[in-house]
């Protein structure tokens, strides 16, 4: 696992944006898996000014997101289907039937998220997975307790999700309960992954995932077991750990492999 620690927001969405710029651009007909919450916006405007910059093109890209709310249309202004479109998608020249979102609409969720998780095997399995973290310790909406070797399903959202999501909805407005998720072994089936957190309310949650047991109580722990993951980070969410200043060093030293050689995950 590796671990990149910035001082600011900014620059930590500045490299996320590096990174899938680097890969769109090794690889025009990639597939990505994106994630919905306010951590991977600005990640989304930086990769929206490469792309405006000509840098890549998104126009062979395919695309499939973590997951959806059970019970909102792709029209509805709380679905990650619209989140997706306002905050990527519309600013680009990606072919919006290469984008996959979860059927939150679906007549039969379960059949639809199983689906689902056949149409990212039928597609040949996801390069660069992008992840945001839960307070929790959630990835997705894979909650405290769920299966490591989980594949994408519907899955009950903890009342602290439900409360942490409350901002979004105005009030009488109707709030789901229930998602639409890709399981925990589905996105360790991506051949990278890449984990964003800022805020000093990530600490915890980072510090469980990195230099914690492996264990169902933190699903972002499982990333431990990924051997290309990397938790991308500022200072208040590294806070929490005990080994930043191994994890600098270790920066330094595979910097300059990859001046050398290239670096071999993109």
């Amino acid at each position: 696992m590796e671990v990149i620690i910035f001082d600011t927001p900014e620059e930590v969405a500045e490299r996320c944006a590096q990174i899938f710029s680097e890969t769109i651009q090794a690889h025009p007909n990639c597939t990505l898996g994106l994630a919905t919450g306010s951590t991977p916006i600005a990640m989304y405007k930086k990769l929206i000014e490469k792309h405006k910059n000509n840098e890549f093109s998104f126009k062979d890209v395919t695309t499939f997101n973590l997951d959806e709310y059970v019970g909102l249309s792709g029209d509805h202004h709380q679905s990650y289907r619209y989140f997706m479109n306002e905050n990527l998608f519309k600013d680009t020249d990606i072919n919006l039937d290469n984008t996959h979102v979860p059927p939150g609409d679906a007549e039969n969720p379960m059949e639809g998220a199983a689906a689902y998780e056949q149409m990212i095997v039928d597609n040949g399995g996801i390069d660069l997975q992008i992840l945001g973290i839960g307070a929790n310790g959630h990835i997705g909406f894979n909650e405290p307790t769920s299966s490591l070797g989980s594949r994408t399903r519907v899955k009950t959202l903890t009342q602290k999700t439900v409360e942490d999501n409350s901002r979004f909805f105005e009030d009488g407005e109707f709030q789901p309960t229930l998602s639409i998720t890709m399981g925990i072994k589905t996105i360790l089936d991506s051949r990278r992954v890449v984990l964003l957190a800022t805020g000093e309310g990530k600490a915890d949650a980072v510090a469980a995932a990195v230099e914690g047991p492996l264990a169902a109580i933190c699903p972002a722990s499982a990333l431990q077991l990924h051997d290309k993951a990397t938790f991308i980070i500022d200072r208040a969410a590294a806070s929490k750990l005990k080994m930043t200043d191994y994890y600098k060093y270790v920066l330094t030293k595979q910097d300059s492999l990859v001046s050398q050689f290239g670096d071999p995950r993109v």
